[in-house]
């Protein structure tokens, strides 16, 4: 599990078989991700194999005050949109969803450097843009709890900010390929009928979730994630999860410091599962990490399509006690506000 092996070479995802080219971890989104070559049903059902790849973009913003997010997902079945916010003071939140049939308009692009992300029917519009140097999003939603909501939203991408980027094999020829921001610095507002939030970089940081796969049918993870400001002003990301897949090479747990990832190995998850508003731990047995995480609200967001059904428990709350940098040193994280999720998917 100490290895951690770092890909540091640029090469399609899959090869002509259908099989990674290369498992581990990455700064930055080295691998083509080719998905026409996805080949893990026997040939006789290949047609079928579209309806088992998922893919989704998710974009969230910490402000001061609250926490706002926005998905666009194509799970292959069905797509979905939605967007929540939570309100860190009185613990409120509220989340839209929108299920979409197979091809009913969510474009999703190749990869997670370029292109637009888009879908909109008419009233629900969400729209995903990357340039050089920054990630924009725009969002109209008529109809957000009785109250029109509209957001937009652009996260600076600094040259050289690194990424948290894994490819970890899943039996059946399957696999996972994430990437995942920390720490973006974030410009904009959201409105929410008459209440308007200004989102500014001197206090609100963005993060991104881009995930393509297939995974096994039955499929659990565990995944927990900040982006916050320490005390001295540096920014400190945190990535961290199990579950699904292979990890012999490279597991996706990360400190992100300033824009740099520091790799971490292994990190053990301590939490009630009857009872997830409890404290949850989370220890490296190296010792590079020791955190307690005290959530303040739990969102509970349940699908059940027949084909594909999930239970997310996520937990908002805050993160408190030491991590270690590559050099050595040991930061203290005091109340820095994220998120902990456990996940049940048939999908």
């Amino acid at each position: 599990m100490s290895s951690q092996h770092e890909i540091v070479t640029p090469s399609p995802l899959l090869d002509a078989q259908g099989r990674l080219t290369q498992v581990g971890w990455a700064r930055a989104p080295l691998l083509d991700c080719n998905l026409e070559q996805v080949a893990f049903y026997p040939r006789p059902l290949r047609l079928l194999q579209r309806a088992r790849v998922k893919r989704w973009d998710y974009y969230g913003v910490t402000t001061p005050d609250r926490y706002f997010s926005v998905t666009l997902a194509d799970l292959g079945y069905a797509g979905q949109a939605f967007v929540y916010t939570v309100d860190f003071a009185t613990g409120r939140y509220h989340e839209e969803t929108l299920t979409i049939l197979p091809g009913g308009g969510i474009f999703l692009p190749r990869n997670s450097t370029d292109g637009e992300s888009r879908y909109d029917n008419g009233k629900v519009s969400l729209s995903f843009q990357v340039t050089p140097t920054a990630r924009q999003i725009a969002v109209t939603w008529p109809d957000f709890g009785g109250k029109p909501l509209s957001a937009e939203i652009s996260f600076a991408v600094a040259r050289g900010h690194e990424s948290t980027v894994v490819v970890i094999p899943i039996r059946g020829n399957r696999f996972y390929y994430n990437r995942k921001i920390n720490c973006l610095p974030a410009q904009g507002w959201l409105q929410i009928g008459d209440e308007r939030t200004e989102i500014a970089p001197a206090t609100c940081l963005g993060n991104l979730d881009w995930g393509r796969g297939v995974w096994e049918y039955r499929s659990f993870w565990v995944w927990a994630s900040a982006s916050g400001f320490l005390a001295d002003g540096r920014t400190l990301g945190l990535n961290l999860g199990f579950g699904f897949g292979d990890t012999a090479a490279a597991t996706e747990n990360t400190l992100i410091l300033n824009g740099r990832v520091h790799k971490l190995a292994q990190v053990d998850f301590r939490y009630n599962a009857q009872n997830f508003v409890q404290p949850w731990r989370m220890v490296a047995p190296d010792g590079r990490l020791d955190l307690t995480f005290t959530p303040f609200v739990e969102r509970v967001a349940a699908t059940n399509l027949l084909l594909i059904a999930s239970t997310v428990h996520q937990l908002l709350g805050r993160y408190a006690g030491y991590v270690v940098a590559d050099d050595g040193e040991r930061i203290a994280v005091d109340g820095i506000v994220g998120f902990a999720e456990e996940h049940h998917a048939r999908w």
